[in-house]
């Protein structure tokens, strides 16, 4: 393949990860910067709505299983976390609440194609996870790593 098909700026799900990110980014810029409790959410939407695109990128350049699997799970924390922070908006009075269906929307669809995106993950191209949490099907912490050079950590 090109260099420009490997390049993770070109994938579906890289796209709809900016495009969360730039939506939060509109929506946030409403919040009042004299509300603290609101200021202060406004700073984790941000944070979590920008790892949906750059855990994207280093589960791409990791290659590995468990790198994959690993960035695989912080990227649904932060979209599940996304979630949560306008529920939370709602719950503290955000005036502009109207405009949240359309993060929970575009994390809807950033959702499927994540899935998608997962099943693409070449569980046999791994190194062993010496925690336990990311390895394949089958293989364990204390198995021998098929690349004697990486020690898992």
């Amino acid at each position: 393949m090109d260099e420009e098909h490997l390049n993770p700026r070109n994938m579906p799900i890289f796209r709809k990860g900016r495009e969360i990110y730039e939506l939060t980014v509109k929506i946030a810029d409403l919040i009042p910067e004299d509300d603290s409790r609101l200021s202060g959410i406004k700073a984790f939407m941000l944070e979590d709505a920008a790892l949906l695109s750059v855990k994207v990128a280093g589960a791409e350049g990791g290659d590995l299983y468990d790198i994959r699997m690993e960035c695989a799970t912080l990227i649904r924390k932060a979209a599940r976390d996304l979630q949560n922070h306008c529920n939370t908006l709602t719950m503290f009075g955000f005036e502009h609440i109207h405009y949240l269906h359309l993060i929970r929307e575009a994390l809807e669809e950033y959702r499927l194609l994540f899935v998608d995106w997962v099943r693409t993950f070449d569980a046999w191209n791994y190194a062993v996870d010496r925690w336990g949490l990311f390895n394949p099907p089958g293989v364990q912490p204390e198995d021998p790593d098929p690349d004697s050079g990486l020690d898992g950590l």
